[in-house]
């Protein structure tokens, strides 16, 4: 059941690639159109682009340009009245050692600075001998910091309220805010699905809601970066998941996994538990990824209807269905930050759980 596909989600990314198909074909029958590489990674500014009779905008590209990430962060105009931060970039070469600047060198991908291009956003050196590491700051890693220090305001500034007026008056201001919610993780979520041994995992549950959930609102923003929407992201906390899940695991978890029941299927259901060890954090990355990144293709994709069609009757209804889908997104933005909040704990309560004492609490009660 836990694995159990996200049918709103499917849903999401079947619509962005019908969408995303027939932008392309209808871009590909216009002759002599060529995709610069030098393309702003602006969602807004690419969709206002002055487009004349014989050219189309290529929605399959702004789409893949706004969910992707990026070495610079581009918030609106184009050419010398555009708003760009460069980003800075970092390598370690295995023959130049460790190297910055700033990733305006690389002037959009039209030029090239100590041998180094930056194509797709990706990082090519013109040395076929030379290996190296790119560590730069992104547009995502830049967000994830924002998102980090926005949260780290937050609570310390809740706790301080708690310190100096005491948790027995009436909460106010961000405090009534945000006191329920954190109570209802803590009570709902880590006691209903972990049990009395729980205490320990709340700050873990409470971080990754609240990470998921800010990255989620701000995510909305059309010229922020989608980094609850990038699968980079969501393997990491996936991955600390499987950690915090599995070092803390009773015996008779590990008992359940190795010998399972009855035995003689041993060579049967002992790999099949095995790997469901591993496909449980598995869903939870995909099903974040999987709707985030698809809300925002179909957001795009919609908008993109306006300048496929080109007509004055398709315009209502794409921002008709555009506003329809943002509100949405509202919603999904919570209930994936609860999703992946309740649903890791809930592996962390079903891997403390004492298999043969309950059966034994079972059993006796029984008799």
């Amino acid at each position: 059941m836990i694995s159990k596909i996200n049918t709103s989600g499917l849903l999401k990314v079947v619509l962005a690639a019908f969408l995303a198909l027939f932008s392309l074909s209808s871009y590909s029958n216009k002759p002599n159109q060529h995709s610069s590489v030098s393309e702003d990674h602006s969602v807004t500014d690419s969709l206002n682009k002055n487009t004349s009779k014989s050219e189309a905008v290529d929605i399959t590209k702004v789409a893949f340009e706004h969910i992707l990430d990026s070495h610079s962060w581009h918030f609106w105009g184009e050419g010398h009245d555009a708003l760009v931060f460069s980003l800075p970039i970092i390598i370690y070469s295995n023959t130049k050692g460790l190297q910055t600047f700033m990733s305006s060198r690389f002037d959009h991908g039209h030029a090239s600075y100590n041998n180094y291009s930056l194509i797709d956003e990706k990082i090519v050196s013109s040395d076929a001998s030379e290996s190296f590491y790119d560590i730069s700051i992104t547009k995502n890693v830049v967000q994830l910091f924002i998102s980090v220090v926005l949260i780290l305001w937050l609570f310390i500034s809740i706790a301080k309220t708690y310190k100096t007026s005491g948790v027995e008056t009436a909460p106010k201001g961000k405090q009534s805010f945000f006191e329920p919610v954190i109570i209802f993780v803590r009570d709902e979520i880590a006691k209903e699905n972990i049990g009395p041994r729980s205490e320990k995992y709340v700050p873990y549950l409470l971080t990754v809601f609240f990470l998921i959930l800010v990255n989620n609102v701000l995510g909305l923003i059309p010229i922020s970066a989608n980094l609850t929407g990038n699968i980079a992201f969501t393997l990491v906390l996936s991955v600390v998941t499987l950690f915090v899940t599995n070092f803390g695991a009773s015996g008779s978890y590990w008992k359940h996994i190795f010998l399972p029941k009855p035995y003689f299927l041993w060579f049967i259901l002992m790999p099949i538990e095995l790997v469901g060890v591993f496909s449980k954090p598995f869903a939870l990355m995909i099903r974040l990824f999987a709707n985030i990144a698809g809300g925002h293709i179909v957001v795009i994709s919609l908008v993109g209807l306006i300048f496929i069609f080109k007509s004055i009757y398709i315009a209502p209804v794409s921002v008709a269905f555009t506003l329809f889908i943002d509100i949405l997104e509202c919603l999904v933005a919570l209930l994936q930050a609860y999703i992946f909040t309740m649903l890791t704990a809930l592996f962390i309560g079903s891997a403390m759980e004492d298999h043969g004492h309950s059966n034994e609490e079972a059993a006796s009660n029984h008799h």
